[in-house]
């Protein structure tokens, strides 16, 4: 099975698809239907690794932090567009979280390179005109909305015609503060 670990954005679902109303017509768009961030892709994974793999993530220790969205980008290039996304800031806990979930998975998962901690709005089809598809992009202002990021998730992904499919497999929550007495 496809699996992933990352945060849920879900909680706005309903900016960043207005935001996606926004994104240049001139190029053919497969428009993100759920958020979230990426923090490790695992790809093809045997079932009867999945206990495994998610007893490693119980060990990863974080605390409750919030982000806020920043830009919009795209990727790979400019003149090679595949991803239009949106940034976070700042960035260093989701780094730091994703380098301990690295870190935890190391023995069974090669370590991620280049991570960038973005949120895809949408995946991107030949441009009709690059460069005004990126000016159209660099254009678009997004607003400095916060979220507060208590868990992480294991994912399964079922590729569908419709779209990929998401299912949550597992939960790994912050570490929980006990009230001072």
């Amino acid at each position: 099975m496809r699996l992933f670990i990352a945060i849920d954005f879900n909680e706005l679902r309903d900016y960043f698809t207005e935001l996606q109303y926004y994104l240049p017509k001139n190029a053919r768009l497969s428009l993100t239907k759920t958020f979230h961030l990426t923090l490790k892709f695992l790809g093809e994974v045997q079932p009867d690794k999945i206990e495994a793999i998610a007893d490693n993530l119980k060990r990863v220790k974080f605390e409750e932090f919030s982000v806020n969205l920043d830009s919009i980008g795209i990727f790979p290039t400019e003149n090679y567009i595949r991803v239009v996304w949106v940034g976070l800031k700042p960035e260093e806990s989701v780094l730091e979280l994703q380098k301990n979930i690295d870190e935890s998975l190391k023995g069974i998962f090669k370590k991620e390179k280049d991570f960038k901690a973005h949120i895809t709005i949408a995946r991107v089809k030949y441009p009709e005109d690059k460069k005004s598809f990126v000016e159209r992009i660099k254009s678009i202002k997004v607003e400095n909305k916060k979220i507060a990021v208590k868990n992480f998730r294991l994912v399964k992904s079922t590729l569908s015609k419709g779209g990929p499919v998401y299912e949550d497999l597992e939960i790994f929550n912050c570490n929980q503060q006990l009230p001072k007495i």
